[in-house]
């Protein structure tokens, strides 16, 4: 119990900022396509880019965030396959965004620094870039491809900058290259704009409360896909892992079992705003996932730690 209410204390400010685009959206006119496209070509590059920076890689630190990758792909196609017999097209594609990235910057950071502290917040993070990559390469063609043909669909791909910016910042670390001390704050800067205008996104895509969960089916595959396929790959990981491979520590396990449970990210509101692909039922799926991730993490947390 004092776990999810120190929880839900820091969780508030998000909500808040939720409310804040909701207003924005609804009396300012403010256009979240505009703000999409900010996050996804300059914001979010950005994060990933310090995040791999700051990271201590080893080849078995550099390996996590491509397994994790990884599973989110395979757990995204899974779905999408599903999702088809159930959905209309445009909406199917965007289930795979929902089962296969995480709110893990905005929400399970905080989480992290109050289960593993500083030092566990670091692997914590590697494997964070995980569902990052999935989101701006595997997770946005798929959502593509609702709109769009294979070619084209690729080529939105490769025109994101979120994959470079990994790859280079992996080279840079490896070389022994460190951010300059006067590029610092910025990067600083804009890991706060990713937390603000992620949230602000999604209060800005809810033109109306009424139907917030829109169509059941979405919802329900969206938090059967998160809640209990991604948490079940993650237990499997952990026990072969421990009892048959021995490749990585408990903290590790802890850390990747943290991004199974998070909530859907913010992000997947993002790429639904520019493809313009059922925003406000995305929006509302990734507004009720943390509602319900704050009784959930507790819970799961305390079984499984």
């Amino acid at each position: 119990m004092a776990a999810a209410l120190a929880l839900f204390f820091k969780l508030i400010p998000l909500y808040v900022t939720v409310a804040l685009g909701w207003i924005a959206g609804r009396y300012l006119e403010a256009s979240g396509r505009h703000i999409a496209g900010i996050m996804l070509y300059i914001v979010t590059p950005s994060v990933v880019f310090s995040g791999v920076m700051a990271a201590p890689l080893s080849p078995e630190v550099i390996l996590l965030p491509f397994l994790v990758f990884g599973i989110s792909s395979v757990l995204g196609i899974v779905q999408l396959k599903l999702a088809k017999r159930v959905l209309s097209a445009g909406s199917a594609n965007i289930i795979p965004l929902c089962v296969g990235s995480g709110n893990t910057g905005y929400f399970g950071v905080p989480v992290a620094l109050l289960l593993f502290g500083e030092e566990g917040l670091g692997l914590y993070i590697v494997c964070m870039l995980g569902t990052t990559l999935f989101e701006n390469s595997v997770g946005f063609y798929l959502a593509v491809r609702g709109r769009y043909s294979i070619k084209d669909a690729l080529w939105r791909v490769l025109k994101l900058p979120s994959v470079y910016a990994f790859l280079v910042a992996v080279a840079l670390n490896l070389a022994g290259v460190a951010i300059p001390d006067i590029f610092v704050p910025l990067f600083d800067n804009l890991r706060g704009a990713y937390s603000i205008l992620g949230m602000m996104i999604i209060g800005m895509s809810i033109t109306s409360f009424r139907g917030l969960a829109g169509n059941v089916r979405f919802t329900a595959l969206a938090f059967f896909g998160k809640f209990v396929i991604w948490p079940l790959v993650a237990i499997v990981f952990w026990w072969v892992d421990s009892a048959v491979l021995g490749i990585y520590e408990p903290a590790v396990h802890k850390a990747m079992f943290l991004i199974s449970i998070t909530p859907t990210a913010a992000n997947t509101v993002v790429i639904a705003t520019l493809l313009d692909t059922s925003p406000r039922q995305a929006a509302g799926t990734v507004l009720l996932t943390p509602l319900f991730a704050l009784a959930f993490i507790p819970v799961m947390i305390s079984l499984a730690f």
